[in-house]
C-alpha cells in the first residue's frame, strides 16, 4: 500500500500513543527508510496491519508471517499490535529518532 510520505529516501513520522514506550514515546519524531536492507526481527518499523489498512503504526518486527510481519509494541501493557490485528505489511525501517531526544534506537531483546 503506497503511503505518500514514504516514497522518499527518508521520511519523517511522528509517534502517537504509548505502545512503543520506553523506546519511543508519544510525540517523538523518527526518520524512516523505505527499502534498504531487509527487515530483521528486532527492527522498529512503520507498517500497516492488513486488517486495518488505513492505520499507519510504529512497532517492532518480531517474525515473518504470511508474506508480512508479526509486530509487537515495546509496552507490554498495550496490545494494539499483531496480537489484536494480525499480520502487517512493513513500509520502512525506523533509522533514528530526531526529536526531542536525538539518537539511534536501542536494540530490544525479543
Amino acid at each position: 500500500m503506497p503511503v505518500p510520505g514514504l516514497r522518499r529516501p527518508l521520511a519523517a513520522v511522528l509517534v502517537t500513543g504509548p505502545s512503543m514506550a520506553p523506546t519511543l514515546r508519544h510525540g517523538d519524531a523518527v526518520l524512516v527508510r523505505p527499502g534498504g536492507r531487509a527487515i530483521r526481527a528486532g527492527d522498529v518499523v512503520v507498517a500497516v496491519f492488513r486488517s486495518r489498512p488505513n492505520l499507519l503504526v510504529v512497532k517492532r518486527a518480531v517474525r515473518p508471517a504470511d508474506g508480512g510481519w508479526w509486530l509487537y509494541g515495546d509496552n507490554e501493557l498495550v496490545t494494539d499490535d499483531s496480537r489484536a490485528y494480525g499480520v502487517a505489511d512493513v513500509l520502512g525501517r525506523v533509522v533514528l529518532r530526531y526529536w526531542p531526544r536525538p539518537g539511534r534506537l536501542p536494540p530490544q531483546p525479543l
